[in-house]
């Protein structure tokens, strides 16, 4: 008997489980560019003039002062933000944000812990922007050398305070009025004593229902270098002028800079700007020291796109542009609102032995 070898499969079976196979593969591939992606994108966002007018509104009123004509412009700058829980960002936009040198990709956790919520993002971003602005008009007052009253208020505590009984000691609704034996009003007392302490208790003075009361705060020390009380605290204040900041849609904290700048210059007879158009960012304390901001890179673009060719910095941000300055943007990198003033001021006085001695941020 003769034997015949087994034989193949026929080639148009083959073939039709190929396509099918290729088939699958494509339908897996384009289902997958509409999963969303674990990061959040940043993009340049508006620009908005604060010593301007917003559909015929002014940005900043004030009133209980004389306020003066303002000319140019001193834009706050924004970011746009894209990612969980907000919005969704798509894997097709994540992989474009990555060779997009005006963006900047952060993974979702690192910004936002799992499980927040769109509604807390608001309300932080809200209570940020509220806060800058009273943090502005304190500034701006103390630049301006008006005085007012501030007071620190217990609001809540952290679990590291909860670890070491801080909690025990202090209540929320307690005044904070004294560290380390010297008299606060502000967060920038409070942080000296603290910091002073280096990881030894601290005392602090409270005022509480009418009775001062001592307690010894332990201190401890976070990644970042610095020491903490882990105390949750709120200033209120207390001026003697109503400022009014009409600006819909935008939050966070780093507006302060230029609404403290603006507001200078709406109660400053002589215009600060010289009719120069700036811009800039930065968080500010009462007493003028401006603070890092997050999505630097993108409001310099943002800045820029405008047509604007100076910008304030925040020291610690300067860093961050190195090699992200788009041409024809002068960066200058600022530690407090005088310093700011000033150099707004000396760009409108064409005051070029000033402007020689200055560093600016990136490569132009």
């Amino acid at each position: 008997m003769t034997e015949h070898p087994p034989k193949s499969p026929k080639p148009r079976l083959r073939r039709s489980l190929q396509a099918v196979a290729g088939t699958s593969a494509l339908i897996i591939g384009l289902l997958s560019l509409l999963l969303p992606s674990p990061y959040l994108i940043e993009t340049p966002g508006p620009v908005f003039n604060t010593i301007g007018e917003i559909e015929d509104e002014a940005v900043i009123s004030v009133t209980g002062e004389p306020t003066y004509p303002t000319e140019g412009a001193l834009n706050l700058t924004t970011v746009y933000v894209s990612g969980e829980p907000t919005s969704t960002v798509r894997v097709p936009e994540a992989v474009l944000g990555w060779v997009n040198p005006g963006t900047d990709i952060q993974p979702h956790e690192l910004i936002y812990p799992s499980g927040t919520t769109a509604e807390q993002v608001q309300e932080q971003n809200s209570a940020a922007m509220t806060s800058s602005q009273d943090l502005a008009v304190a500034a701006a007052l103390q630049e301006l050398g008006i005085d007012y009253s501030q007071q620190l208020s217990v609001v809540d505590f952290t679990p590291e305070a909860d670890e070491v009984g801080t909690d025990e000691q202090l209540r929320p609704g307690d005044t904070v009025t004294a560290a380390a034996g010297s008299d606060i009003t502000g967060l920038e007392g409070l942080r000296d004593a603290v910091n002073t302490a280096a990881g030894q208790p601290v005392e602090l003075t409270v005022r509480r229902e009418g009775e001062e009361l001592e307690y010894e705060v332990p201190t401890y020390q976070e990644a970042d270098g610095a020491y903490y009380v882990g105390i949750m605290l709120q200033n209120e204040f207390s001026f003697p002028v109503d400022v009014e900041i009409k600006l819909d849609g935008v939050g966070g904290p780093s507006a302060g800079l230029m609404f403290t700048l603006g507001l200078v210059d709406e109660m400053t007879e002589e215009s600060m700007t010289g009719g120069v158009n700036w811009a800039g960012t930065g968080t500010v304390d009462p007493d003028g020291t401006v603070g890092p901001i997050g999505g630097i890179a993108q409001k310099v673009v943002g800045a820029r796109s405008q047509g604007i060719e100076n910008f304030l910095v925040p020291n610690e941000n300067c860093a961050d542009l190195q090699g992200r300055v788009p041409e024809g943007l002068q960066t200058y990198p600022v530690a407090n609102v005088s310093e700011a003033r000033q150099i707004v001021e000396a760009v409108r006085d064409e005051d070029e032995d000033f402007l020689a001695g200055l560093a600016s941020c990136g490569s132009q």
